[in-house]
């Protein structure tokens, strides 16, 4: 054998074996055929299910409500429906078919905690763009990296038709949220007892992957910009966080600088990542668990389990209210049950178990996406003991105006220690999301937190 036939050989077993761990499922043209068929534009199922407990896709929230004007905190489409039923620790064994395992260890753990379950209204909806991009992605966007990076993708969702986990992951990473955008996504980490302290955070994106004519080769392999300001408490202020978060992080990790007031510096900030505490979340939460999951997924192993109909967070426009105080949803051990309403979806189920020889204080972890917009609704986290030890849940909402299906609270409760963190709380903020907000990369320089962080 020669040594080109050997390099030969080599470089097909190469490409075997990347193909054997992660498989990149680009679709043909009659597959693809059938988004906004029998499939949505996003690649859910469109008809409803056997039971009718779950209704067909048609279309989602297309226009705002009448009474909405941009800059308003969002008015409820179905302040009408009633819950069809509650669900306690008393009754919680004749739903548990349609309950993830966290939900069933947060009843066991609190005795306050509830489940009203509305309706199910499938109001998730997308930019027509956005629907006829996902359809040219699902016959040219593939996986690269081992799933750690992508190519040949634009603005859509890149993985309409699949069942791969990492693809999964990519199109909840890669869900269209706007171009540019600034919010309150303030946060508490009440005590056991429910005291706690509004930690008052203002943060700016830029995804450049979404801005019409772009597409995954020419962004600088940057996925998002990212300027975190810390503006209260007193004692916390001033603290500024800029990321880059890179498309492929085999081919560059993010990167990560942070302004301290004290030290009136910018420095670098490799632990910006993984399973590090993230910002001002009393060790409550990581840097992974920012928009419930971001950043590299190399130290676990992916696998889909499949489909299943479960009760999640959804359509939380109550829990969205600017009539809604902070004070009100903020209760001992879980937000306040009367302001949440879940319903029943299908969501895909995904777990993720650490690899050997790998770290991050989870060894295990459960995601469950909705079918309808990729995005993460629910997680439970396991400690290295294999034992459930935090749940997470994304209160959504259709921010119609854009339209985005995607959290308005993010929740995130410890079991063990009976606490929990909650953020993106903007109620009594003068206005939800701003997806008008203009930005460009120069915005999001090293030298611009510099000059941005000087209190």
């Amino acid at each position: 054998m020669t040594l080109k036939t050997k390099a030969a050989l080599a470089a097909t077993l190469g490409t075997l074996a990347l193909s054997a761990s992660v498989a990149s499922a680009a679709v043909d043209a009659a597959k693809a055929a059938q988004l906004g068929q029998t499939l949505t534009p996003m690649g859910s199922e469109k008809a409803g299910n056997a039971a009718g407990t779950i209704p067909a896709w048609e279309g989602g929230i297309t226009r705002p409500p009448a009474n909405y004007r941009n800059g308003m905190f969002h008015p409820d489409p179905f302040a009408a429906d009633r819950p069809k039923f509650q669900i306690t620790r008393a009754n919680v064994s004749q739903y548990a078919n349609n309950l993830t395992a966290g939900q069933k260890a947060m009843f066991q753990r609190y005795p306050t905690f509830r489940m009203d379950v509305y309706p199910t209204r499938r109001s998730a909806s997308f930019p027509q763009r956005i629907y006829e991009y996902t359809k040219r992605n699902a016959t040219q966007c593939r996986l690269v990296a081992d799933g750690e990076g992508v190519q040949n993708c634009a603005e859509g969702f890149p993985f309409p038709i699949t069942e791969n986990a990492y693809e999964l992951m990519w199109n909840h990473k890669l869900k269209y949220k706007g171009v540019a955008g600034r919010r309150w996504a303030n946060r508490v980490a009440p005590t056991a007892n429910g005291q706690y302290t509004v930690i008052r955070l203002q943060e700016r994106l830029l995804g450049l992957y979404y801005k019409p004519g772009n597409t995954s080769e020419n962004i600088n392999n940057i996925l998002v910009y990212f300027l975190q300001d810390v503006l209260g408490p007193a004692r916390l202020a001033g603290q500024v966080l800029l990321v880059h978060e890179t498309l492929n992080a085999a081919a560059a990790p993010r990167q990560a600088w942070i302004y301290n007031p004290g030290q009136r510096r910018v420095r670098r900030a490799p632990n910006v990542a993984y399973d590090n505490p993230a910002t001002a979340s009393d060790g409550l939460s990581t840097n992974d668990m920012t928009d419930m999951f971001n950043g590299a997924m190399d130290r676990f192993e992916w696998t889909t389990v499949g489909k299943k109909e479960l009760f999640v967070p959804y359509n939380s426009y109550k829990a969205h209210s600017d009539s809604a105080k902070i004070a009100d949803l903020v209760r001992p051990g879980h937000l306040n049950p009367d302001y949440m309403r879940y319903e029943l979806h299908r969501v895909w189920v995904i777990e993720a178990k650490l690899k050997a020889g790998q770290r991050h204080i989870n060894s295990r972890r459960t995601f469950y996406l909705d079918e309808d917009s990729y995005q993460i609704l629910a997680i439970d986290h396991y400690d290295g003991q294999g034992n459930i030890w935090r749940v997470s849940e994304a209160p959504s909402i259709n921010y119609y105006e854009v339209p985005t299906f995607w959290s308005t609270i993010e929740a995130h409760y410890d079991l063990k220690s009976g606490r929990y963190l909650a953020g993106l709380l903007d109620n009594e903020e003068d206005r939800p999301y701003d997806f008008g907000f203009q930005a460009s990369p120069a915005d999001f320089s090293p030298q611009n937190l510099r000059s941005a962080g000087v209190r």
